[in-house]
């Protein structure tokens, strides 16, 4: 697989502008760039069907409630479909529920008249205002206490609220979208979530699947994230090898798409002593279970040889890392022949047999001998 670098759109910066000065001010543009649609749906299955529905919903104006585990994309997903909406003209306005207390919520969300209370210097419009026309995005829903789940509810009834201190009422024209991790009929069933809200903010649902359940759109995620990082810091990183790609598929990523995000951005800027899969988990693909006898019993012989094979897969992936996926050195460290080090990790599925006999070949030119 080739290291393909896509474009990121960028504002022309004035060329005496220092490289501190263009790296601060590039952050907050890359925040808010939404990545190609290639690679904001990638190729699996899962995110076909996301895809044709998220298309469906964004020309209505539907309440829309997107699920799905942390760092899944729910954030981008919705500015996507801001984007391709009828109201894209107007703001997209997030207000992250987990973060503003209860006790502050309401004047976050509708405002406040000056004086209302001590503190209150000036008039201060609430986010539902900034939205009108617009998107307002509530990340985080199931972490509203009761009373704000109350009075959101109210407002998402009749469309109409008031400022604090105020007893105007006003009404706004927004499209609601709201977010959360968690299972929110799990949060009914315990108390914590007003199954009439939940009715009211589920129209449609989107649930984005793990990144786990999407490997396929792992690699292109990868060089899209070390393109923008690249652009972002202003550094030059090294390529993404094939071996690097293909492990990366193997793993876990509890964290999701935020996760990998995070280590292509630590092997950007810290370089190549960084490990990019440093504080990620072993691989979870698990090992082939052993056949079982007639009568349900699992041999014993099978057992004990599936547990060496999955316990040697751990090693040698760890002696990859440690070595930065050098086959050659990690042989040596091992104190294993190189031959049987590529045997083992064919075994073990870390490769395919195309990328061994190019790597292989590759491994062999730097050798004086060729072979070991």
């Amino acid at each position: 697989m080739a290291n393909r670098v896509l474009p990121i759109p960028l504002q022309n910066h004035p060329p005496n502008m220092s490289a501190e000065r263009r790296s601060k001010s590039a952050g907050p543009e890359l925040a808010n760039v939404l990545p190609p649609e290639e690679i904001l749906f990638g190729r699996s299955e899962a995110m076909k069907e996301i895809r044709k529905r998220a298309t469906k919903i964004a020309a209505t104006n539907i309440p829309l409630l997107l699920c799905g585990p942390k760092g899944s994309g729910k954030e981008v997903l919705a500015r996507w479909i801001h984007n391709h909406s009828g109201a894209a003209s107007g703001q997209f306005v997030k207000v992250n529920c987990a973060a503003i207390p209860g006790t502050l919520l309401e004047s976050e969300l509708f405002g406040f008249e000056k004086g209302a209370f001590t503190g209150a210097h000036a008039t201060k419009p609430g986010r539902v205002e900034l939205a009108h026309n617009g998107t307002l995005f509530l990340d985080g829903i199931a972490d509203l206490d009761m009373a704000s789940q109350s009075k959101l509810l109210q407002f998402l009834q009749d469309g109409c609220f008031s400022r604090i201190g105020d007893e105007l009422e006003r009404s706004v024209d927004t499209r609601l979208m709201c977010a959360t991790a968690k299972n929110l009929e799990d949060e009914i069933a315990q108390g914590k979530f007003r199954a009439d809200l939940y009715y009211r903010i589920n129209v449609v649902c989107l649930k984005l699947p793990a990144l786990r359940d999407r490997r396929e759109d792992i690699p292109m995620m990868a060089e899209y994230f070390l393109a923008r990082c690249q652009q972002q810091f202003q550094a030059q990183a090294e390529p993404l090898t094939m071996e690097t790609l293909h492990h990366m598929q193997c793993l876990d990523w509890p964290g999701n798409i935020r996760e990998l995000s995070n280590g292509i951005a630590r092997h950007v800027v810290i370089g190549p002593e960084a490990s990019i899969l440093e504080d990620s988990p072993r691989p979870v693909t698990p090992p082939s279970p052993p056949v079982q006898a007639k009568n349900g019993i699992i041999p014993l012989k099978s057992l004990c040889k599936e547990a060496i094979r999955a316990s040697e897969k751990n090693i040698i992936l760890e002696a990859l890392r440690a070595n930065r996926w050098n086959r050659r050195k990690a042989a040596q460290e091992l104190k294993i022949s190189y031959r049987l080090l590529i045997y083992k990790i064919r075994d073990a599925g870390l490769m395919t047999k195309q990328k061994h006999s190019a790597g292989s070949r590759q491994e062999a030119a730097q050798s004086p001998s060729g072979a070991d």
